[in-house]
């Protein structure tokens, strides 16, 4: 969902370059509202009221449509997982484009190369701490991060250091850590998440799952364990990718729940800890895989597209309900309805199931490759990528006039409470290589408070998307997208 390497050059600038500009006005003001119902409406800018009608049209029927929750349960309780290279990736990849064909879209695959790699088992135990009854042992709750290096088959024992951030290690002698296992304590801030929304307390929190290897290996640390990137602590462990650099030493890492890393900081601080750590993930060669491409034909301009897009990949722990399988279907289901309806814009509407997303995103890369001649042609792009939570409007990265130009829009999305268009530096990972190329880009402003608590653990299931957001999501997905490929004009660029 977010750029680890981002996150490890630019550290707190990521949650500055996050927050909106102070200086963005808001495109739809309380006066201007206050007008447009006083005056029984609203200028309808680059659309028709023909075209506004088709709006509130769309939007009332992603909310009543059953598709994209139909769609998100076959794709996580009968498919399941989706990690990058596995069988269930691909079953994913036939089952969407089988979905798109269906619906009259054109369907194309687009292969693309992705990670392969594989969990195996993974198991924790303190052996020996002070006040231990003797021939007994505490289970620690773990998983290893993405992309880790195995320990040795039969696992690794040593003494456990506990440090909460990067000022910490920094202040230790490297003696004390040569050869130990490096315990990374840095806190989820649930205050910060709640206040704020929990993509800022993530990106303070996610640092220390990506470099956390880089950091032990470079003072001598045998492994790593970083304290679980989220805010509820049930004991359940949180992935995700970490990071290697050249040069230096390759050592395993995992991620521990939260309650463990506070058991270990408690012990460490009344005496020694020793740890057994078995880790026994592999990396494999890299397989084949595909971005699944839909195309509903534009009537007028078919050359110009608008990208609805969700990355179909996930981790393996869960079953990728709301990262990302709510993207996937809310962007389905804009297919769905254009198809259902019998809408067809101006423009065409590209459907974009990206591939492994969570592994350093190579659909999106392979895609850009693939279309570095025509990005002209691309005249929106749209992801979701941040859960199924109530959507308050739009995030928007492009020129600032795009706030005042989308207002129609956002009165067409008033009435689910979807009418809030903020300008953002960057809308989602897998689209982010068009925002570079200067393609105005989108994404659902969701309510994220609650969404680290599952995000990449066991607990991203089905159950954990409430239907009624769902179709929230898929209304500001359809009504946007049609928005942008049935204008007068194309989105300012």
């Amino acid at each position: 969902m977010l750029s680890l390497a981002g996150l490890l050059v630019f550290g707190q600038v990521f949650l500055v370059a996050q927050s909106p500009s102070p200086t963005s006005a808001p495109p739809t003001s309380l006066r201007d509202r206050v007008l447009a119902q006083i005056l029984g409406g609203t200028a309808s800018g680059a659309w028709t009221p023909a075209q506004l009608a088709t709006m509130a049209k769309l939007r009332d029927a992603a909310i009543s449509d059953p598709y994209a929750l139909d769609e998100l349960r076959h794709l996580t309780d009968n498919i399941g997982p989706r990690i990058s290279g596995s069988p269930q990736a691909q079953q994913a990849v036939e089952y969407v484009a089988a979905e798109m064909k269906a619906l009259g879209a054109e369907v194309h695959l687009e292969k693309t190369s992705v990670p392969h790699w594989v969990r195996g088992s993974e198991t924790g135990a303190l052996v020996s701490w002070k006040g231990q009854t003797p021939g007994t042992t505490q289970k620690i709750v773990l998983t290893a991060l993405g992309s880790s290096v195995a320990t040795p088959a039969e696992g690794l024992t040593a003494e456990v250091v506990v440090v909460n951030n990067w000022a910490d290690l920094k202040a230790l002698d490297s003696a004390v850590v040569k050869g130990k296992i490096l315990l990374f304590n840095e806190k989820f801030d649930k205050q910060l998440a709640a206040q704020e929304g929990g993509i800022y307390a993530y990106g303070e929190a996610v640092q220390y799952r990506a470099a956390a290897p880089i950091a032990g290996a470079s003072v001598g640390a045998i492994a790593v364990l970083v304290r679980s990137v989220g805010g509820a602590e049930y004991r359940i462990p949180h992935t995700g990718m970490t990071m290697y650099l050249p040069g230096v030493e390759k050592i395993p890492a995992a991620a521990i729940a939260a309650e463990d890393a506070d058991l270990l900081a408690d012990l460490t601080s009344q005496g020694p800890v020793k740890m057994k750590l078995t880790l026994t993930p592999q990396t494999l060669p890299d397989a084949p895989s595909y971005n699944v491409i839909a195309d509903w034909r534009g009537t007028e301009h078919p050359e110009q597209v608008v990208v609805v897009s969700g990355h179909l990949d996930s981790w393996d722990l869960g079953t990728g309900a709301i990262d990302d399988g709510a993207g996937i279907v809310v962007s389905m289901q804009a297919i769905h309805l254009l198809s259902k309806l019998g809408i067809h814009p101006k423009r065409t509407v590209r459907f974009i199931a990206w591939m492994s997303e969570e592994e350093g995103s190579q659909g999106a890369a392979t895609y850009i490759q693939e279309h570095a001649q025509d990005v002209a042609n691309h005249i929106g792009a749209i992801e979701s990528d941040l859960g199924a939570g109530h959507p308050d409007g739009v995030l928007f990265a492009g020129k600032p006039e795009l706030g005042a130009w989308l207002a129609p829009v956002a009165q067409a999305l008033e009435p689910i409470g979807g009418n809030t268009f903020r300008s953002s530096p960057e809308t989602g990972e897998d689209i982010n290589v068009l925002t570079e190329k200067g393609v105005p880009s989108f994404a659902p402003s969701q309510d994220g408070r609650t969404y680290f608590n599952y995000h990449h653990t066991p607990a991203d299931t089905f159950d954990k998307v409430n239907p009624r957001e769902l179709g929230e999501n898929a209304a500001v997905m359809t009504v946007l997208a049609y928005a942008l490929a049935d204008s007068a004009e194309a989105a300012p660029r």
